[in-house]
């Protein structure tokens, strides 16, 4: 296994490494736009362009900045990503963009982003910093989709719904209604709803952690009976 998966590939699959989840990093767009499926896709994967592009420009230049102006030119840089995801958005998906309002300019004062720019950009060659941004990225879209199809079922009872704004006309038929005819928890796609939900969804994370570590625990070989282990870790009759 090579250095770049020990460090990046695999601690970002596990649950200890979400963003979202353990570092409670990128919870304005986790919470105001995952009413939907759609909304949390599309602005799910507007944070992964913006973290990929704009980690990897920093990666490239972190050599040839002066220390003082460096965070001025991470936020410049992370500006300029998301002016442009945010034009293909109007030039592509206009509907969407509109949808998403506020809450796609307002990636560029991320503190995922900024986070990740400090401690991995900034320190990092370029394979090392794209692998993280996408293995990041794809932790907090994980975590958006999750809590967006959960939100979008309860409250209207439907999964899918509008894919057409992101896909096109194709996907209008993609919606699906398991709850055709049944009344609607209104309260899920509200913004009470969203941190309800998600401290549901964090709640059930901790007690499958802790359910883990106890295993693990239960599973390490006893003592042998009359040894003691000292403060140096050996073990001595």
């Amino acid at each position: 296994m090579s250095d770049l998966e020990e460090q990046i590939v695999l601690p970002k699959w596990q649950s200890d490494a979400n963003p979202a989840a353990v570092k409670l990093l990128g919870l304005c767009p986790l919470l105001a736009m995952s009413h939907s499926l759609v909304t949390a896709l599309a602005l799910g994967l507007a944070m992964l362009g913006v973290m990929l592009v704009s980690s990897v420009l920093i990666a490239l230049l972190r050599k040839h900045l002066a220390h003082p102006l460096r965070l001025l030119v991470w936020l410049l840089l992370i500006a300029a990503s998301v002016c442009s995801v945010e034009l293909l958005m109007q030039a592509f998906a206009w509907q969407l963009h509109q949808a998403l309002g506020i809450y796609l300019p307002l990636i560029a004062a991320s503190c995922l982003v900024l986070q990740r720019a400090e401690s991995v950009a900034s320190r990092n060659p370029v394979a090392h910093v794209a692998a993280d941004a996408l293995f990041t990225g794809g932790g907090l879209l994980g975590a958006m989709l999750l809590l967006g199809a959960l939100r979008e079922l309860l409250g209207n009872g439907t999964v899918l719904a509008d894919m057409e704004l992101l896909f096109g006309a194709t996907a209008a038929g993609w919606k699906l209604q398991p709850f055709a005819g049944q009344g609607r928890f209104l309260l899920a796609i509200l913004p009470p709803g969203a941190f309800l939900f998600a401290g549901l969804l964090l709640a059930l994370k901790n007690l499958v952690d802790s359910r883990r570590a106890s295993a693990s625990r239960s599973s390490q070989p006893a003592p042998a009976p009359g040894s003691r282990r000292v403060r140096s870790g050996a073990i001595q009759p």
